[in-house]
């Protein structure tokens, strides 16, 4: 009994991607063995083993949240990943596919037919599909199109007309409006015949018989207010509205500013359209902060870690190829000054350390002009301001880390003159990485580009070409 229960509790003690792939290797050694048998054994393969581990692997998925099977499916090879979608529940695979980053939904609908992607699709709001139509065949939206009521259709549409970075796209139209002149009591008798509220329902929207937005009634009012009391009585004329044109970033903001749960959405004549959700506006916050750590480190897009080798070359060669040439920039500022490498032969060993402290510095301070590019926090007079405090700060970074490092370099080589050198390249190289830190996203930025798109890798093809050629050329004339 006892080694029962320690089972049990190291079952439990697995997360969900560790028993799927547990029962996956249990079911594929009896399929391996199988397959090396010249004669396949019809009976071991329906054998009740086999059946049994198939029958687990079927329970443990029926009760995994979509969220979890999405990011099962993202840890497996292909092939074990389409085995294990394949046994997802019909009723699961809009949710689940809406869960899926936008590598891994690519291979799952590659592997549904249209008639499987429409029925997946029919179970999801208007706002859902949206999210999967830009990777949903054109036929197959036609249809989904077709299928659904008109009202929910023209939402769709509406929903589909935004970017990916508006209000627009992360709008739900999942909505409750009252009046304000009816009773609280009224209002909580149209809540009852409700089926379930929207998610994150945490108030209710006021509005005229034109759809106008007169105010909102936070849920937690109306549970501890009198029954008997008027809408209008207790609802809130302050609250946070969205456009639907609005950058969605600067939305995020007012989320984690005011605390928000949910905030309305209206038009220009403050009809309501629908509202944001914090699930909605988390979603977006993670995304964006995955495509930019990615864009910093130079591949254009979400890459699946299991895709075609082809597949992954072409994402990865672009910044690649920059870095290539760049190299080969840093490699001929090496070459001109060969003859005074070859005299002090102590300036080969050195050139490293210029240029590893001058990225590692520039990479500072991009990443801080890109986060406030992203906050909006940058305008045409505070980025000189901003260009004058980096330069401030590499200035005293390069006299304290310069200065010791000259110091080190006096003590290794015994020559003052050489460690005067490496604290005078040390100080303007961080001076070019500050000054093209603030500068490369700011540029980017106003030519409107993704700021963060391969900063990282310029930086540092800047501050190596320009730390040899600084520290080489000073070398060149006050040591030789």
């Amino acid at each position: 009994m006892t080694k029962i229960n320690n089972q049990d509790e190291n079952q439990e003690a697995q997360t969900p991607l560790q028993r799927v792939i547990c029962l996956l290797h249990k079911y594929k050694l009896v399929e391996g063995f199988v397959n090396l048998q010249e004669k396949p054994d019809q009976a071991l393969t329906q054998s009740p083993v086999q059946k049994q581990n198939l029958a687990e692997l079927q329970c443990l998925l029926d009760k995994l949240h979509p969220a979890d099977i999405a990011y099962v499916l993202e840890a497996l090879p292909l092939e074990d990943r389409l085995l294990i979608w394949n046994m997802v529940k019909a009723e699961h695979d809009g949710e689940v596919l809406l869960e899926a980053s936008d590598a891994i939904r690519e291979t799952l609908i590659t592997d549904m037919g249209n008639t499987e992607l429409v029925a997946a699709a029919e179970q999801l709001d208007a706002d859902e599909i949206a999210d999967l139509a830009p990777d949903l065949p054109q036929d197959v939206l036609e249809d989904v199109l077709w299928a659904l009521p008109i009202t929910e259709r023209e939402q769709l549409r509406a929903a589909m007309s935004f970017p990916e970075d508006a209000v627009g796209a992360l709008m739900d139209f999942d909505v409750i409006t009252i009046r304000e002149d009816v009773r609280l009591e009224v209002v909580l008798r149209y809540l009852r015949r409700l089926d379930e509220l929207p998610d994150h329902t945490d108030q209710l929207f006021v509005v005229d018989r034109d759809e106008h937005l007169k105010g909102v009634l936070l849920v937690s009012r109306l549970l501890v207010s009198d029954p008997e009391t008027q809408v209008a009585a207790v609802m809130t004329k302050e609250m946070v509205k969205l456009h639907p044109n609005d950058n969605a970033q600067q939305a995020t903001y007012a989320f984690e500013r005011y605390d928000l749960v949910s905030a309305s959405v209206v038009d220009v004549d403050d009809k309501l359209l629908g509202r944001v959700t914090v699930n909605a506006v988390i979603d977006f916050i993670r995304e964006k902060a995955e495509n930019e750590a990615l864009n910093l480190a130079g591949l254009s897009e979400e890459e699946d870690l299991f895709a075609p080798v082809l597949k992954s070359v072409k994402n990865r060669w672009f910044w690649l190829a920059v870095n290539l040439v760049t190299a080969f920039i840093a490699s001929r500022v090496i070459g001109v000054f060969e003859d005074s490498i070859e005299k002090l032969v102590a300036l080969a060993a050195l050139m490293p350390i210029i240029a590893g402290i001058g990225g590692n510095s520039g990479n500072q301070t991009i990443t801080m002009i890109v986060r406030a590019l992203a906050l909006g926090q940058i305008n045409t007079d505070s980025a000189w301001k901003l260009i004058a405090k980096e330069l401030g700060v590499s200035a005293v970074n390069g006299l304290m880390w310069g200065g010791i490092v000259g110091l080190f370099t006096f003590i290794i080589y015994q020559n003052a003159s050489l460690g005067l050198v490496m604290t005078a390249a040390m100080i303007l190289n961080l001076l070019l990485a500050a000054l093209l830190g603030v500068l490369i996203p700011l540029t980017l930025s106003k030519c409107g580009r993704d700021p963060a798109i391969g900063s990282s890798v310029m930086i540092t093809a800047v501050t190596d070409s320009g730390g040899f050629f600084i520290f080489l050329g000073l070398a060149t004339i006050f040591l030789l």
